[in-house]
């Protein structure tokens, strides 16, 4: 058998300023054929699942690509339609017998608004009866084109997303199955009416703990698979929802029983499913009575959710609170990073960080931050995950610097990054063990690398300051969502289940 492996990822952000070109693309991972199969293998990402699965069952594997971007705005019509092109030439030359797929579940193109379901789409009208399986990340929306179209669907249960290899191999398997005969999987799919936000989808909290926790025992009843998809809020289309899919073998009234019992508990669980905001002073007040090192969280500006990683409205508020010895990562200023590598390790001077974009989408113009202070370290920007969550995997941040000023060390890079690992300050010279506050433009990813640093989490503080990757649903102007949906509108208002 010759069976093909590929990865198409980006979780798309409609409010975001970040062109999404091929570059972006570049930036953090394009890989081709005999390439591709080399930097994933061994890693915990799905295609190196699926590329073990394949040699354990004697196939060969045929990667025409692995690519996935950091989260930005819409991702450009020509890069789209050349992914879809090279992931789409070995089935229309009819010289491959199954795909494994590793979507994300977020992708809308300038012209495409569920990305994932037209590229499954295509290959299913190429090849009618060609075995698909498919791994998503949680934050997917969907417009159901996906489901109809792939044979078995999974999602990740975790968030962070360290479980990517496991439910690979576990989708992986159950297609293998199909293809030999030994199961028949069908799928049933719903969504609830609700824009559910990141911040309350990390599953050590609830109610996304439960969620994932009711996934795990419909599977143990008999699913072939159960997946809760949270959905991702900044994403400007009409179907919004959390999204249910489940995989019965055979048995299509199993899979529709068990998908309406997630739903009912999902709808239960919508108040839960908001994020309330609070005084980001309170919450520094609070960070001072926690114990060593506390972590703040600039969630607004997050690179893994389409942000500019440039906002300095949190970092300008931590320095004015007067904290000290204050880990920061990462602020993206590729002017900064350069001027610091100009002048070396030990050289003082005056910089105007940060506020490199402007954000019309929600009426934000970049302000940059003047700081005086002092280079504590230069870097190339490479590293390797050793963390949980992308292990193995290679890392570039480009010429990056660490810059101290005002009991701060900001951690100034020139290509995006979302700071989940610890590399990210270890690899540039600070332990984060030995701070007595870490503060990171992250949501809940950052808790792979940092909770074993700080595993209690009342201890983890969000600090609400601005950008476009905001939990607060007055500053995205909504125009495409279908309404009513919760909560943009009451409840009440809501016929669900419809």
């Amino acid at each position: 058998m010759r069976v093909l492996t590929a990865m198409m990822k980006h979780e798309t952000n409609s409010f975001s300023p970040v062109p999404t070109d091929m570059a972006r693309f570049e930036a953090w991972a394009l890989h081709r054929g005999a390439e591709a199969i080399a930097a994933y293998r061994g890693t915990n990402m799905p295609a190196a699942s699926y590329f073990d699965l394949a040699e354990a069952h004697g196939a060969e594997i045929v990667c025409p690509l692995l690519a996935e971007a950091m989260p930005s705005g819409l991702v450009h019509r020509d890069v789209y339609e050349q992914f879809c092109d090279w992931i789409l030439e070995p089935v229309r030359a009819g010289t491959v017998d199954a795909a494994f797929l590793d979507l994300h579940g977020a992708m809308t193109a300038e012209h495409v608004e569920d990305g994932e379901g037209e590229l499954v789409r295509r290959m299913r009208e190429i090849a009618p009866d060609l075995p698909i399986c498919v791994t998503l990340d949680m934050h997917t929306n969907t417009t159901g084109m996906l489901i109809d179209n792939a044979d078995a669907i999974i999602g990740y249960k975790t968030y962070p997303h360290v479980d990517m290899g496991d439910v690979a191999r576990q989708i992986g398997q159950v297609l293998w199955d199909r293809i030999e005969g030994r199961a028949d999987p069908v799928m049933a799919w719903g969504q609830a009416p609700i824009i559910a936000q990141t911040l309350r989808m990390g599953t050590a909290d609830e109610p996304m703990r439960a969620l994932q926790q009711a996934t795990r025992d419909e599977e143990a009843k008999g699913m072939l698979a159960a997946t809760v998809l949270g959905g991702f809020p900044q994403v400007d289309v009409p179907h919004h929802g959390v999204t249910v899919i489940t995989v019965a073998d055979g048995d299509r009234a199993a899979a529709e029983a068990a998908r309406d019992r997630l739903l009912a508990q999902v709808w239960e669980a919508r108040e839960e499913l908001i994020y309330r905001h609070r005084d980001p002073d309170a919450a520094l007040r609070q960070a001072k009575k926690a114990p060593a090192p506390a972590i703040l969280l600039d969630h607004a500006d997050n690179v893994g959710s389409g942000g500019t990683s440039d906002v300095m409205t949190v970092i300008e508020r931590v320095l004015e609170a007067g904290l000290e010895d204050v880990a920061m990562a990462t602020v993206c200023d590729p002017q900064a990073a350069r001027a610091m590598h100009e002048v070396g390790t030990g050289a003082e001077l005056t910089l105007d960080l940060g506020g490199c974009t402007d954000m019309p989408a929600i009426g934000l113009s970049g302000r940059p931050l003047r700081l005086t202070g002092r280079v504590a370290t230069v870097t190339d920007g490479r590293w390797t995950v050793r963390g949980p969550m992308y292990t193995g995997v290679a890392v570039d941040t480009g010429p990056t610097a660490v810059f101290e000023t005002g009991g701060m060390k900001i951690v100034v890079t020139s290509l995006h990054h979302e700071p989940w690992d610890a590399g990210i300050l270890s690899n540039n010279g600070i332990d984060p063990a030995r701070c007595r506050y870490i503060l990171l433009k992250s949501r809940i990813h950052y808790r792979a690398g940092f909770q074993p640093v700080q595993p209690d989490l009342s201890a983890h503080f969000t600090l609400d300051g601005e950008g476009v990757t905001t939990s607060d649903n007055a500053v995205l102007q909504y125009r495409k969502v279908r309404r009513p949906i919760y909560p943009l509108d009451p409840a009440q208002s809501i016929p669900f289940p419809s």
